[in-house]
């Protein structure tokens, strides 16, 4: 079965199928990986542990079996690596302490795994020169992050002074952080609130999910905005971060997002969207050196007006 990246932090996992069986696992990998990575590297990983076979480390001459899962989770690239990128950023709003970008579709937050370039830490670090180092070497001056396919207003944070009282807010759930999505089936209620746990899925653990024991509180407020026989237009706001939320919240209660190629499920050529249609709209904070409420709101991406006016005229 080919392996599928989960997330831009997130491992590889996959099942090994006839096909792989009695192949050295090195090998197997080396063929199977999206990514660029060599065979030696490769082997340097799974001496090192970053490779592993139905839950334990194994050599790199071990040979695979069919049904073996096999989980790669590479080492964070070297923070030597991380290196300004001239990447065009649009820029909503921008001082001495943050920096708010209009981050579009298919934009990776920070470096990881299957992630090394092109990432919004690359074009911050050439647009900007100066972002906080509270985040780690390999993610300066970010405070929160949003999934690679969804577009939207990001912020970060160009000083630690700045980082700490970003980060502060969003623990304390003053940020406003609204969203906009297209969804699957008509939503009957106006207005409503899903409240549910959200941790990895116990069944797949390449996908988050919502379980009863161990998941970590995740609230997401929903109001429509418009309705269509089969697709539903919601205002969403998130009261909690945690990954992936509203996209499991919105599986949860049946209706998931249009083009999501994770949570989702497939719909007809008026649905027809180049990832999920979730857009980060309204992003709102106390500007962490005067405390002035900053609030600003980003357009809906062509993608999406494109899509809701595709269900408006059907």
């Amino acid at each position: 079965m080919k392996p599928q990246a989960v997330d831009a932090e997130a491992a590889w996992v996959f099942v090994a199928g006839g096909g792989e069986a009695g192949e050295r696992i090195d090998k197997a990998l080396a063929g199977m990986l999206e990514e660029d990575v060599s065979r030696s590297r490769l082997q340097e990983w799974i001496r090192s542990g970053f490779v592993k076979v139905n839950g334990a480390p194994v050599k790199p001459n071990y040979r695979l079996a069919e049904g073996d899962e096999v989980e790669v989770i590479p080492p964070e690239p070297d923070a030597a690596e991380l290196a300004p990128e001239d990447i065009p950023l649009d820029i909503v709003y921008e001082d001495r302490d943050v920096v708010v970008v209009n981050k579009p579709r298919g934009m990776v937050v920070h470096p990881a795994a299957g992630h090394r370039r092109g990432t919004l830490v690359n074009a911050l670090l050439y647009h900007c020169r100066d972002l906080s180092g509270v985040g780690g070497e390999l993610r300066p001056g970010i405070v929160h992050r949003i999934d690679k396919d969804t577009s939207g207003l990001i912020m970060a944070a160009k000083n630690d002074l700045a980082h700490q009282s970003l980060a502060a807010q969003l623990k304390a759930h003053t940020v406003t952080r609204r969203y906009i999505a297209v969804v699957r089936g008509a939503v009957p209620h106006d207005r409503g609130t899903v409240d549910a746990p959200i941790g990895r899925d116990p069944k797949d653990r390449k996908l988050f999910a919502v379980i009863a024991k161990g998941g970590k509180r995740a609230v997401t407020h929903f109001a429509v905005l418009e309705r269509f026989a089969d697709a539903t237009v919601l205002e969403l706001a998130l009261e909690t971060g945690r990954t992936h939320q509203i996209r499991v919240h919105m599986k949860y209660i049946g209706h998931p997002l249009v083009g999501d190629p994770v949570y989702g499920r497939s719909g007809g050529p008026a649905m027809d969207v180049p990832g999920q249609a979730l857009h980060a709209a309204v992003l709102g904070f106390d500007h962490p050196r005067t405390g002035e409420r900053l609030v600003f709101e980003a357009p809906l991406p062509e993608e999406m007006r494109a899509l809701i006016e595709r269900l408006r005229n059907r």
